[in-house]
């Protein structure tokens, strides 16, 4: 019988990069452990996206900074802020910064997808996955991921992910149009990072990922027939620990040092720290 195809999602791939254990609590531990309660970082990178998915629904005329508000306003969420002041000002912070935002943007060209799903096959894995926005310029398709963490991302960000490289790839077999430029939008910052790959670039990293999916292939079986016994799972110390959603059951990871507050994400730059986390919560189904 031929090996099935590996099923996988780019947050996969990188939850084991991460940290092997965390990808096993996360992925294959039945049932789940308890992650942490939502973080107020997350809560912003999630009503961000929400507003700018929705903004495209709304009629020419609603197209307007009070018709942003609303959607701010209804898609708000009031988890992981230390009290209402803060929530209330993060909530006026992210209004004004997706205003400013859609004003760089033709507000009459609609996208040619929001939150599209794509999918990739090859010889040995399938990677699916939902891209915040795809546009058509100029009759091919370019992959747009927004960004909401502290640090503005920069060209060698958008040269050097995975999960860009594969949605492009994704997107160019599923419309049948070429799509070798990807974007990384910061928001707050409007800092626009992109990178056009090559042919030979894009088959780099879906090589990569075969190569990643041929290890957890590996792992997933032999958690399949040992379980938590399995030593495939080794956890990876790192100050991604102090932000790690699954700290409580890991005595390691405790070890990195004391656990990041719901609010430290919007407080302090720690790059090594959001990247994980924000990674995580933004993994397209």
């Amino acid at each position: 019988m031929p090996t099935p195809l590996y099923p996988a999602s780019p947050s996969r791939l990188l939850a084991w990069l991460d940290c092997p254990r965390r990808y096993r609590m996360q992925y294959l531990d039945r049932p789940k452990p308890e992650a942490r309660s939502q973080r107020a970082h997350t809560s912003v990178g999630i009503a961000t996206h929400n507003v700018l998915r929705d903004f495209w629904d709304l009629p020419q005329s609603r197209r307007t900074p009070e018709g942003v508000a609303e959607l701010v306003r209804t898609s708000w969420i009031d988890v992981g802020f230390r009290d209402p002041e803060q929530s209330a000002s993060w909530r006026a912070r992210v209004t004004e910064s997706v205003v400013d935002y859609l004003r760089q943007v033709d507000r009459h060209r609609q996208p040619l997808g929001l939150e599209r799903a794509v999918a990739l096959r090859t010889d040995s894995i399938t990677v699916t996955g939902r891209v915040d926005r795809l546009d058509d310029r100029d009759g091919t398709v370019v992959v747009v991921d927004y960004k909401t963490g502290r640090q503005a991302p920069s060209e060698d960000d958008a040269r050097t992910s995975l999960p860009l490289a594969l949605y492009a790839a994704g997107a160019a077999r599923v419309f049948r149009r070429p799509c070798v430029r990807v974007e990384l939008h910061h928001v707050p910052t409007r800092t626009v990072a992109a990178y056009e790959h090559t042919t030979e670039s894009l088959e780099r990293k879906i090589a990569e990922a075969e190569s990643i999916a041929g290890d957890l292939r590996r792992v997933d079986a032999d958690f399949a027939e040992r379980g938590i016994e399995s030593l495939s799972f080794t956890p990876r110390p790192s100050p991604l620990c102090t932000w790690c959603d699954f700290r409580a059951h890991c005595p390691e990871g405790q070890q990195m040092g004391p656990e990041k507050s719901d609010w430290a994400g919007l407080e302090a730059v720690d790059p090594s720290g959001l990247r994980s986390s924000v990674e995580s919560i933004e993994e397209k189904p």
